[in-house]
């Protein structure tokens, strides 16, 4: 068998691997930050956190499938382990900023909600005012 397609193989079992045990887990632990956001409604937060992982998926089986080519003749053993190297790690580091970019998404909301929740009117309310008949 023609090392490429070996290496080939090796690489979508092991990117494809690293992409479900990285979804599963931000999925696992990124509930509870969910429903955080969400103040709480559990319902939307199993709904969002399902969409996200599902775009991660979407996202990164893509690039791993468009990154498989590669136009470098693999020889020996040693050709293989470093094509793999480099193509492992960037795949690593596309996971690591999709990662990044939803945590700083999420967090800019909930940020974004804790204020909503904290601020306080800029004048305590006096009384009621009747309103005008006829407008």
């Amino acid at each position: 068998m023609d090392l490429t397609v070996v290496a080939y193989i090796v690489y979508l079992v092991l990117s494809i691997s690293l992409t479900v045990w990285v979804a599963r887990t931000l999925s696992k632990n990124g509930r509870v930050f969910l429903a955080d956001v969400l103040h709480g409604n559990e319902r939307l937060a199993d709904a969002v956190n399902h969409l996200l992982v599902v775009g991660f998926y979407l996202v990164n089986l893509g690039f791993v499938a468009l990154y498989l080519q590669d136009d470098t003749t693999l020889t020996d053993a040693r050709g293989v382990f470093e094509a793999l190297s480099r193509k492992l790690g960037v795949v690593l580091l596309v996971l690591g900023v999709m990662h990044l970019g939803n945590v700083y998404a999420l967090n800019k909301f909930r940020r974004r909600g804790i204020m909503d929740r904290e601020q306080t009117p800029p004048v305590a309310p006096q009384g009621w005012v009747a309103p005008t008949p006829g407008i």
